[in-house]
């Protein structure tokens, strides 16, 4: 074979590289490595396959498809290169190569003789976004939320009428990736089969791939299974039948021949079946037929099934990946499974996951202040796909000196940007709407991998399809030579664009429906990007990058679909799931959703994360609400009308959290009442709730704070809230540890305000004399308030005098005033009864252990915090209880000697004990057990005693692992301004082991805040500064001796410690 050289340039060889035709590059990218060897042989001029200096062999030497190209193109040119490799190809077409290579050979002649102009094409629309796959997607993925539950969440937004019983569900616990396959708390059996659920994109096929790396690398699991196997079962529906032998030796690097061996042991083996919930739409037949022996070859569904209901290798272990749409499909089949739901990224692992993916600390940082700055994008960041596209974004923007400018309030919105901003997709043109068409047939047909012949059936060629793959939407199997969309939901977004552009848009979502064999089509993530699309925001883009003309009716035609399903399930009910509810929120028309609600009272939301949460507060601006009660606050909850809508959440709020829900009072609306009890609220919740109350758009009149944990340090800006709030007619801070400290904010706030407050509950309190001139003065400046509770608070006698004096005031107009003081004085007693003959109007309630009769005739409603006849029942004695969502809670006192007590804690929530400043947040009924310890037991034997000081008190704690959210641990440090350096905080645990020193993850005034904590000995350190001395909360000892000799007074200050108070 004559091939006539041409010397080039060392410029012109660099130019030659850079233009290698797209097409060879691509065939030579996924030919086998022996192929590769076997065309450089072929090549005439040896120096193309020499080894590199220093190599001895003389055989061609490794190198990648993209260095063979290149240095074909510097040697030859590009032309000469093409007719080159085009005669090897041809030439060893006709020699005796094996079916498979034959194939290959044939792909690449046809692709060698493609159009120059497509060519062209390539060289003009480069590329340079690497795709989801290609960034290292497992190496920048952080740890996911994952939630356990007895039984599988019902994933549905529930409609409730207010006459229907009400279903409750577990809420479940959270785990770690290590306690998949864990004892169960209740029954301490292990689980043989794991199912990992949750919606598209929120990562249950990374997790399942990452379980298996850190098997390999022995982080994980490496004393429980000697062998891990993982199966996509998306690629292993393209194979008709084989056995689990043949099987294995798909994920099986070793020789053959132990795999007999290795299947002789299945209680060592844990087999990882990706995507399950797609391929179970193909398993028909599986209930008839079983694979009874490993050896025997059968169709693919039936050896699945047969491993699903264990009839082979029963011992075996199981962890699959499904969607929660097909989990209905799953039930029926599995034996005894444990249900672990994808919850996605927390808070912190979401701007973690920012770090990891920008190289530079100033980038991430950058990056994700911008994301901070915008809720609805920060939100939606959970899920690590939404991750990975912002983030892909956001580098593109900053690469090009851009700036930041990512406002996407939706997925949808999303992957528009992602795909016509950034991949600058619509520069396929007409081949556009062909990559749409193969989307959606194969959505339709429920396929996701398709050969060349379906490419080439919808008009995309070798060309497109190399290019789609530069892109990364497509990516390639070599095994099967197969291609499919790089993810599922990218394939199911493309396929929405046909539905969007018909002209009813509703006939896509009926081809659905019988495709999914479902009664309603919103489970659907194609019909989620539907409803986007065919939102303002998504009509205008698709008008851009299709060059055409929409009608606005289209969407206006499919929330019309919806109304009139959610209509036709509204008598029969089952529940509606919360895909409606995230479609209803993708197409952000809030003017026809108004309409659309209207009808639909008593609703009752779940939720468990704050995508779900930010999704409830846009139906709930929409929904035109007058009420709404946060999760069942217990015995408050009992004494209330029903509210209009009820949102129970399986986990507790966070600092986040709060900020999403209160934006539902920033716009005008219809909410008049919000019942907070028994939900804690930190300072950072308090001033989100401020905020928002000083909104000119929020109407709310009555406001429940009863049990959230407010405390003196909260009540400053909540004073501010309540004060600028002049719609606000009833308050209830029932059962808040306000002290006098906290009280005097409200009450000064309240008599220089405008505010027309008409009750005020302050029960329990923590209320002394010391507050009560400034409650006086409160009572004369405002002439709106009518009831008055302040049950069990020690206001004394001198108390009770200052507090007369401001009802006297004739500007007072109270009419209920319920006390609870059994000690007063005769006096004090007197003054009360002539105060009352003195204002015929006023009812003074002073319960004194008995039912009064001063009650009979009187009529007063009062909603809070119990029914009217339970409001004067004697009350226990509450020193020494915690104060949780249902009220006071007991302790037990364990081991007096000791220090040791036990409580238990009924429901979910948040428990403070006011003696010695302990809170624990909890997120299902659990038992506690605490002791008190002595640091010098345990600090005296480390070095640390020299750099650290002991800050609080140290509590040895018992409690379920899992239960408890966060703990409060109290210090006694007095901190100075607003600014808290916390690397001066350390929280001790003290194990077996040795010492352990965590971050706290928030410092406040008294108290550390640990997240998720483990138990053991732990308390609270402060580092040593030499320079500086440590001010401190104290107690004050003063006494003398009472002796004639001498007068001596002693004084002593004693750090505010509940295990050393005197």
């Amino acid at each position: 074979m004559n091939i006539p050289k041409n010397p080039r340039s060392g410029a012109e060889m660099a130019s030659g590289a850079d233009i290698v035709s797209g097409a060879e590059m691509y065939q030579l990218e996924v030919m086998s490595e022996e192929e590769l060897k076997g065309l450089q042989l072929r090549l005439p001029d040896k120096e193309l396959c020499e080894p590199s200096p220093g190599g001895t062999s003389a055989q061609p030497e490794k190198a990648s498809g993209m260095e063979v190209s290149s240095r074909m193109v510097a040697q030859y040119g590009e032309q000469q290169d093409r007719d080159l490799a085009l005669h090897i190809w041809e030439e060893q077409m006709n020699m005796n190569e094996p079916s498979a290579q034959t194939r290959r050979m044939s792909m690449v002649v046809s692709v060698l003789k493609i159009p120059e102009e497509y060519q062209n094409q390539r060289k003009e629309k480069p590329c340079p976004i690497q795709s989801w796959k290609n960034e290292n997607f497992q190496q920048k993925f952080t740890q996911l939320l994952l939630l356990h539950r007895s039984q599988p969440r019902d994933y549905r937004f529930l409609f409730w009428e207010g006459k229907r019983e009400m279903v409750v569900e577990e809420p479940g616990h959270l785990i770690g990736i290590g306690d998949l396959f864990g004892p169960s708390l209740s029954t301490q059996k292990e689980p043989h089969t794991v199912i990992l659920h949750g919606v598209a994109g929120i990562g249950k096929s990374t997790l399942a791939r990452q379980v298996k790396r850190e098997w390999e690398e022995g982080r994980l699991y490496r004393d429980r299974f000697q062998h891990v196997f993982y199966f996509n079962c998306r690629e292993l529906a393209q194979f008709k039948a084989m056995s689990l032998r043949q099987l294995i030796t798909k994920d099986w690097a070793g020789p053959t021949d132990p795999i007999g061996q290795i299947l002789s042991q299945p209680k060592q083996l844990l087999f990882i079946l990706d995507n399950l919930d797609k391929s179970m739409c193909h398993l028909k037949g599986q209930n008839s037929q079983h694979c009874l022996h490993w050896n025997q070859p059968h169709q693919v569904p039936t050896l699945l099934g047969s491993l699903l209901k264990k009839t082979l290798l029963p011992e075996a272990s199981l962890l699959i990946t499904a969607r929660i749409t097909d989990l209905c499909k799953l039930i029926p089949t599995l034996k005894h499974p444990r249900w672990v739901e994808v919850l996605g990224f927390s808070e912190s692992a979401r701007k973690e996951y920012f770090y990891k993916y920008f190289t530079h600390e100033s980038q991430a940082i950058r990056a994700f202040s911008f994301v901070e700055s915008y809720q609805a994008l920060l939100t939606m960041c959970l899920m690590p796909l939404v991750s990975w596209l912002v983030c892909t974004c956001l580098k593109q923007q900053m690469e090009q000196r851009q700036q930041l400018s990512l406002t996407s309030h939706t997925t949808t919105a999303l992957c528009l940007h992602y795909f016509f901003r950034v991949l600058q997709a619509q520069s396929l043109g007409t081949k556009l709407r062909d990559l749409c068409s193969l989307a959606a047939e194969g959505t339709w047909q429920g396929k996701t991998l398709f050969r060349q012949g379906d490419l080439r059936k919808h008009g995309l060629d070798e060309a497109i399809t190399y290019t789609l793959l530069k892109m990364g939407v497509l990516q390639r199997h070599p095994t099967s030579l197969s291609y499919s969309f790089i993810l599922l939901c990218f394939q199911e977004f493309f396929a929405a664009l046909p539905c969007a552009l018909e002209e009813e848009s509703t006939r896509g979502l009926r081809k659905l429906t019988d495709m999914y064999q479902t009664n309603s089509p919103f489970g659907i993530p194609t019909t989620c990007f539907l409803f986007g699309l065919l939102s303002e925001h998504g009509v205008r883009e698709m008008e851009h990058i299709f060059k055409c003309k929409l009608s606005r009716e289209r969407g206006r035609e499919l929330l019309q679909y919806a109304r009139e399903e959610l209509q036709r399930r509204n008598s029969s009910l089952p529940p509606y799931s919360w895909q409606l509810l995230h479609c209803l929120y993708e197409i952000q028309d809030e003017k026809f959703l108004r309409h659309m609600l209207t009808p639909f009272q008593g609703t009752r939301v779940y939720i468990q994360n704050d995508m779900e949460l930010l999704m409830f507060t846009f139906f709930c601006k929409c929904y035109c609400a007058k009420s709404l009660h946060l999760n069942d606050g217990g015995q408050y909850r009992q004494a209330q009308m029903p509210s209009d809508v009820v949102l129970s959440s399986w986990v507790p709020f966070t600092d986040a959290w709060w900020k999403i829900f209160f934006s539902i009072l920033k716009v005008s609306g219809s909410l008049k009442e919000l019942d907070l009890s028994g939900n804690f609220l930190s300072c950072s919740a308090v001033q989100s709730l401020c905020e928002a109350l000083k909104c000119l758009h929020c109407r709310l009149k009555t406001l429940r704070l009863a049990s959230c944990g407010l405390t003196a340090e909260g009540c400053k800006d909540l004073a501010w809230g309540i004060s600028a709030r002049s719609t606000l007619i009833n308050l209830d801070l029932s059962f808040n540890m306000l002290l006098d400290a906290g009280a005097k904010h409200i009450f000064q706030k309240l008599r220089e305000s405008s505010c027309k407050l008409q009750q005020l509950l302050l029960v329990s309190c923590g209320l002394t004399s010391s507050c009560c001139q400034d409650l006086a003065s409160m009572l004369s400046a405002n002439s709106n308030l009518t009831q008055l509770d302040l049950q069990q608070n020690d206001l004394g006698d001198l108390g009770i005098r200052l507090l007369c004096e401001g009802l006297r005031q004739p500007t007072c107009q109270l009419r209920l005033l319920n006390l609870d003081q059994p000690q007063l004085s005769e006096e004090v007693t007197q003054i009360l009864k002539t105060l009352e003959k003195e204002k015929p109007q006023l009812l003074i309630v002073n319960k004194k252990g008995e039912h009064p009769s001063t009650n009979t005739g009187r009529n007063f409603c009062l909603s809070s915090p119990a029914p009217p006849r339970n409001l004067y029942m004697q009350l226990p004695d509450t020193k020494d209880d915690f104060l949780g969502p249902t009220g006071p809670v007991a302790t037990e006192v364990v081991d007096k000697e000791r220090s040791m007590y036990r409580v238990y804690f009924p429901v979910a929530g948040s428990y403070y004990w006011p003696n010695t400043g302990l809170r624990f947040v909890v997120r299902q009924p659990v038992t506690i057990e605490i002791e008190f310890c002595v640091w010098d037991q345990f600090l005296n034997k480390s070095a640390l005693r020299h750099s650290w000081m002991p800050a609080g008190p140290l509590f040895d704690i018992k409690a379920h692992p899992g239960a408890v959210v966060a703990v409060h641990l109290p210090h006694f440090v007095a901190l100075q301004g607003d600014h808290v350096d916390v690397s001066l905080f350390q929280v001790a645990h003290f194990k077996k082991e040795g010492i352990l020193l965590e971050k706290p993850a928030k410092v406040e005034p008294r108290y550390v805040v640990l997240e998720n904590p483990s138990f053991s000995p732990i308390g609270v350190l402060r580092k040593i500064c030499a320079a500086l001395y440590i001010p401190v909360s104290s107690n004050v000892l003063l006494y003398h001796h009472l002796h004639r000799e001498e007068v001596a007074f002693h004084l002593y200050l004693i750090p505010d410690d509940c295990s050393i108070r005197p």
